[in-house]
């Protein structure tokens, strides 16, 4: 048993994670919460919930850990923000750290697919007819790599450099860039489409 040094987030979310490519030096981006969608759990993150704690600690203050121990960090977040969709994150996975390269293993084989964020909760409301809480405002610690997801719809849009892990809407709009790249070298060279 390890001890815990520092505040103890007072609830765990689960989102999906579903890898769409990856750099070999671990760099990976997408979505650890998604705002107004209800998790297995019975609570929604609602738009501006970590605007804050985003303002006050930064990409840099939150920590990435793998399933959630504090004696297990596994790389950085460089990027954290909210969008229009939820809790927008990129990240890269330390390469001297042995748990990062086996995260990193598991990450291309498909066999590892959670985000899982770690915070305390500020302010919430909870509807009285559906039982459901919203998640007004809340004090992000910390975003885990984990094993079992609990939000399905929020999802890691971009693992970089592995084809085979593309989603469908990413090597769609792939497609149309390459297509359009064409269509533009063909009509500078006079030719007709």
């Amino acid at each position: 048993m390890h001890a815990y040094r520092g505040p103890r987030p007072t609830a765990r979310k689960f989102a999906n994670l579903e890898l769409a490519g990856l750099t070999g030096d671990g760099v990976f981006s997408g979505y650890a919460s998604v705002f107004g969608e209800v998790d297995l759990g019975k609570d929604t993150i609602e738009r501006g919930a970590f605007r804050n704690c985003l303002v006050e600690r930064g990409a840099m203050g939150v920590r990435m850990l793998y399933q959630h121990d504090p004696s297990e960090p596994i790389g950085a977040w460089k990027t954290i923000r909210e969008d229009a969709r939820g809790l927008y994150v990129e990240g890269m996975l330390s390469p001297g750290v042995a748990r990062s390269r086996e995260v990193l293993a598991l990450m291309k084989s498909g066999a590892l697919d959670g985000l899982s964020i770690g915070f305390r909760t500020v302010k919430a409301r909870t509807d009285a007819k559906t039982g459901v809480r919203k998640i007004l405002e809340a004090d992000l610690w910390e975003i885990s790599v984990v094993t079992f997801p609990m939000l399905p719809s929020a999802r890691v849009s971009n693992v970089k450099h592995a084809r085979f892990f593309r989603d469908k809407e990413t090597e769609l709009v792939r497609q149309m860039r390459r297509a359009a790249k064409m269509m533009m070298k063909s009509t500078f060279k006079g030719k007709a489409i």
